[in-house]
């Protein structure tokens, strides 16, 4: 752990009481750790309460302030822009991070890329547990992976890779979940630790239904950018068995009906444009920002 070097980024938005709350507990907890060189940027993302106030008044952090909301993914993106260290810490402004999980993450620095904390006892809402875990399975075969937790805003990152998909990153909420898979599908190194979150100090959280559509979609795209296979074959091989079984009913009607020539020129179709994204996908992976 001695000699780390480490950028902590927090994201507020609306969080007046515990933003600054949860940057003064990391700034002391951080101070008597020792062994490490920090530094906090915080980002206010245009919040209409007081939280740009309350935050100018904590000392030793380096506050940015966005002049409107721009979003999760996008306070975390100009964070990055000013870190100034080789790894950088995700650590959300609303309380729920715990400080003292910190110290065995960098533990793992020599040998993975990215180590994300998974949430053990996830403080979410009961109704959204049923769409979380749809799209934990979903991403989960896409990424033909096992991810324990897809979303975790709490994470430590070489700022090297991070900066290597910065251009697939969104502005939104999905930025974790986005990075995550990137990250996989890179072949990069990934460690999940255990930890368990504190209950939000304040406030509501600001993650909407229409965020997990986004996510879903955003989670097709990410995959389908880096295995289209993964995408693509599963309608071919449906197409596949619909066509046998047509083909079976007109050779026993000694017809060929243009339901089986649709079938079997949409499946021809999809399979070569399959094989052309998988070829052009292996291509991007190769060059390297």
């Amino acid at each position: 752990m001695r000699g780390m070097k480490v950028s902590f980024l927090v994201p507020v938005y609306n969080e007046d009481k515990a933003g600054p709350t949860a940057v003064r507990a990391l700034k002391i907890f951080l101070d008597k750790l020792g062994g490490v060189e920090f530094e906090i940027i915080v980002v206010n993302d245009g919040s209409s309460d007081k939280s740009a106030e309350n935050l100018a008044q904590v000392s030793g952090i380096r506050l940015i302030n966005h002049p409107y909301n721009k979003g999760y993914g996008a306070s975390l993106k100009t964070a990055m822009k000013a870190a100034q260290y080789d790894w950088v810490f995700f650590f959300d402004g609303d309380g729920q991070p715990r400080v003292e999980d910190i110290p065995q993450f960098f533990k793992y620095t020599g040998e993975y890329d990215m180590i994300v904390g998974h949430r053990i006892n996830s403080t979410s809402p009961i109704l959204r547990q049923p769409g979380k875990k749809l799209l934990l399975f979903l991403a989960n075969y896409m990424a033909d992976k096992h991810i324990p937790d897809l979303n975790s805003g709490f994470r430590l990152i070489r700022k090297s890779d991070m900066q290597r998909v910065r251009h697939l990153l969104p502005d939104s909420f999905s930025l974790t979940t986005t990075i995550t898979l990137a990250f996989l599908k890179a072949g990069l190194n990934i460690k999940y630790l255990p930890i368990t979150p504190n209950k939000r100090m304040t406030g509501n959280s600001t993650v909407k239904p229409r965020h997990a559509v986004r996510m879903f979609f955003l989670i097709l795209r990410t995959i389908t950018l880096f295995s289209p296979l993964r995408v693509f074959m599963p309608v071919v091989v449906f197409l596949w068995a619909v066509l046998g079984l047509s083909l079976v009913y007109d050779i026993y009607n000694v017809h060929i009906t243009n339901t089986t020539v649709v079938l079997f020129m949409s499946s021809l179709i999809i399979f070569f444009f399959a094989m052309i994204a998988d070829q052009i996908s292996a291509i991007r992976r190769e060059i390297k920002p």
